[in-house]
């Protein structure tokens, strides 16, 4: 296979995630022009309806917080050479064990505890699941997109069996767990903002934003100021010369992919102690696989990430308010606007960087 071909830093990380996105939104116009519908209009609503609003902007931050969490699961493991594609699976066993962490805590204290305790729970259930497959691949030679794809299905086996026999509700009908004690329930925006005189809608979105923002600032510092974030970097130009460095490779993949599962735990715990209360089948909702795409349009880079989450939001909300005001495009199509994006950004890298490339080129001087 062919090495990319390089681009400056500038025209990379902003030209060609652009010139993906306009292409996207060329092919949806031409989409829902075939099914009879105005394209300006439908982009004013989705603007509308993502952006428009208190309560609106609310529910797109809440989207971009599951975005942020599984973009920067990707991006780590990318820096060292690794595709992670198990962020699903790994935030699905991080809910796991964020409630029996809070269950097994909750007889001893109801107070507020409880919300550090879930989270180191659902992170390092998140770990655990990730680090598998990051030791098959150092120490038995698994490629880890094969084992992270085989994880996320043993994750909602696994998830199905303890929510129906283990950890269930009594009671119910439906494969979910108890609610959590009120002490381990993240506070919402709502509350944060009263707090502070200000009035907000109420919406789903509650202070794992917060954590977010910060695990991207985290994951920064990691990759781009840290020793360990360059022996990361390092590993991912090459097992050759991060071995003449001196460095323990297999360790550090292990690592790696340890971290990642940590960050994509960061969605488990939005869902599980920020919105739903409880674990419920299927909370994920397929933010994992989004989040590869969030990683790749943002380049890799936590910037980029958030960025790019923030746009999948927009995206997610302002889709639903349009599947609302026009009974034509279904939710179906909306998924399928979106899946265009993801296409662009994913597979039509190649499009338009050889081409930029040559122009770039001509462009300079002498």
């Amino acid at each position: 296979m062919s090495a990319p071909v390089p681009l400056p830093a500038w025209a990379d990380r902003l030209l060609m995630p652009l010139l993906a996105l306009a292409t996207a939104a060329l092919a949806a116009a031409l989409l829902l022009f075939g099914i009879g519908e105005n394209p300006a209009d439908a982009l004013a609503i989705m603007l509308r309806g993502a952006l428009g609003s208190g309560e609106g902007i609310g529910f797109t931050l809440y989207y971009a917080t599951n975005f942020i969490f599984t973009g920067l699961a990707v991006a780590l493991a990318y820096h060292a050479g690794l595709f992670n594609i198990g962020a699903e699976g790994q935030a699905t066993m991080a809910g796991i064990g964020a409630a029996l962490f809070i269950f097994a805590a909750e007889p001893i204290t109801q107070g507020f505890l409880l919300i550090p305790i879930g989270i180191v729970g659902a992170m390092i259930f998140g770990a655990v699941w990730a680090a598998i497959p990051g030791w098959l691949q150092a120490w038995r030679g698994s490629h880890v997109v094969i084992t992270t794809i085989m994880f996320n299905f043993l994750a909602a086996i696994v998830s199905v069996y303890l929510l129906v026999n283990v950890i269930g509700k009594e009671g119910s009908m439906q494969p979910e767990t108890r609610l959590i004690a009120d002490g381990a329930q993240l506070w919402t925006m709502q509350a944060m903002l009263g707090a502070l005189g200000f009035k907000s809608p109420s919406t789903p979105l509650n202070f794992a934003f917060v954590l977010a923002l910060l695990a991207a600032f985290a994951v920064w510092v990691l990759i781009f100021r840290s020793k360990f974030g360059f022996h990361l970097r390092l590993i991912g130009t090459g097992n050759d010369a991060a071995r003449y460095a001196g460095i323990n490779t297999q360790r550090m993949i292990v690592l790696a992919m340890a971290l990642s599962g940590a960050l994509a735990a960061g969605m488990a715990v939005n869902e599980v102690m920020g919105v739903q209360h409880r674990v419920v089948i299927e909370f994920t909702s397929g933010y994992g696989f989004v989040g590869i795409a969030v990683a790749l349009m943002g380049r890799n880079h936590p910037v980029g990430v958030i960025l790019s989450a923030l746009l999948f939001g927009a995206l997610y909300q302002g889709g639903t308010e349009l599947a609302f005001e026009r009974p034509a495009i279904t939710r179906d199509l909306i998924v399928t606007l979106s899946g265009l994006v993801i296409f662009c950004v994913g597979a039509l890298d190649q499009l338009y960087r050889k081409p930029l490339a040559q122009l770039l080129a001509r462009r300079e001087p002498g």
